[in-house]
């Protein structure tokens, strides 16, 4: 048994990894094609000569590279096993293989254990390597165009603190930690704004606080009785204020968070986000099916091994494997595909988190054991 896992692991293992090499060479190909056109420039506040080169686009197109791993990791397990059973059915290696006591569930149970080193090795990679280099090829990407940002209007966030709540509007992340066009709107238990204030530019101090420069502050006194008599008159205080520290719980990794996208995140950071959320009153759906598809993604090795086992059975009269290692492509595209659009149909009907991310899963799951039980059993 030991010289047939040593033979099985050794001829899927390397085909696995010349297809992850050669998915991964292709994006670095096109993202660093997209990267040309801002070959030269730079964000207008540094020095002339600190210019987005040839070396940078290299290199920030090198930090993608683990996060485009982690996506196409469970693809080419499925086209790498899809291959190796398929070219040993062909040869009828399976066959004796089957002969000398290779049966059916063993042969399960063996590609499942090399299944398992794939779960380890995505986990792995989507939950520390990618995380880290996104960040890393963000921030790298805005010492040249000046900010990290999402859409028009940056991100929004909101903090319950005592007896009034914060509503916080950061345009952009620098490459220094720092954000720009600060917004923050504050409103009493009734919903009443109290005060709002705006800056150009706000840092993160050692105690967690924001400290914004040139804060402009507005202060609101609104009446406490409408008609009548009130026992207070309306009117609003203005200042300007050199440094305005406000204590808040909303750390850096937090804004990083709601400026980057939710799929880039690890899974702590996903976690602690949804509390926040939660916490504040936020809707928290989005986010909870990406954290949910990052529990479940890993789990699909497990699966496209499963899908790759019955092409061992095949009985191949002539020719060569090339459609079969098509079908293989096809079903990885499909299954990637039907994952993220079970995640926008479950955001938009407002499914169960879990039940949106594991439902690809568990439908090619079905399927790959159907197409199993059906190859050996009947056939």
């Amino acid at each position: 048994m030991k010289t047939i896992r040593r033979l099985i692991y050794g001829e899927v293992l390397a085909s696995i990894a010349l297809v992850a090499l050669g998915f991964l060479a292709l994006f670095f190909f096109f993202d660093f094609v997209d990267e040309l056109q801002y070959l030269g420039k730079n964000n207008g506040l540094s020095a002339a000569a600190d210019v987005y080169q040839i070396r940078h686009a290299l290199l920030y197109v090198a930090l993608l590279v683990p996060n485009h791993l982690y996506e196409l990791l469970p693809i080419s397990v499925l086209i790498g096993t899809v291959f190796v059973m398929a070219r040993l059915a062909q040869s009828s290696e399976y066959t004796i293989l089957r002969t000398s006591g290779l049966g059916p569930w063993r042969a399960l149970k063996l590609l499942l254990a090399l299944g398992a080193l794939f779960v380890v090795l995505s986990f792995a990679v989507g939950d520390y390597l990618a995380p880290v280099s996104e960040r890393t090829a963000q921030l790298l990407k805005a010492r040249y165009q000046g900010k990290i940002t999402i859409g028009q209007t940056g991100a929004w966030l909101k903090e319950k603190q005592a007896d009034n709540s914060f509503v916080v509007n950061v345009k952009t992340l620098s490459s220094g930690n720092e954000m720009h066009d600060v917004q923050i709107f504050e409103f009493n238990n009734k919903g009443l704004i109290v005060s709002t204030t705006e800056a150009p530019v706000a840092v993160f101090s050692a105690d967690g606080a924001w400290l914004l420069q040139q804060a402009q502050r507005a202060e609101f006194a609104v009446p406490t009785g409408f008609g009548g008599k009130s026992e207070q008159v309306a009117r609003v205080r203005r200042a300007t204020v050199d440094g305005f520290r406000w204590p808040t719980e909303i750390s850096a990794e937090m804004v990083s968070v709601a400026l980057l996208k939710p799929d880039r995140m690890a899974t702590i950071d996903l976690f602690n986000y949804i509390r926040h959320l939660d916490a504040n009153g936020q809707t928290a759906q989005r986010y909870e099916i990406e954290f949910w598809k990052k529990v479940f993604y890993p789990l699909s090795c497990l699966v496209m091994v499963m899908l790759a086992l019955p092409f061992a059975y095949l009985h191949f009269r002539s020719g060569g494997i090339s459609a079969y290692v098509f079908a293989g492509v096809m079903i990885g595209i499909s299954f990637f595909l039907l994952n993220n659009v079970f995640g926008y149909i479950g955001n938009l009907r407002n499914w169960q988190p879990w039940l949106a991310a594991a439902t690809p899963g568990l439908l090619y799951m079905a399927v790959s054991l159907g197409a199993f039980g059906w190859l050996v059993f009947k056939r």
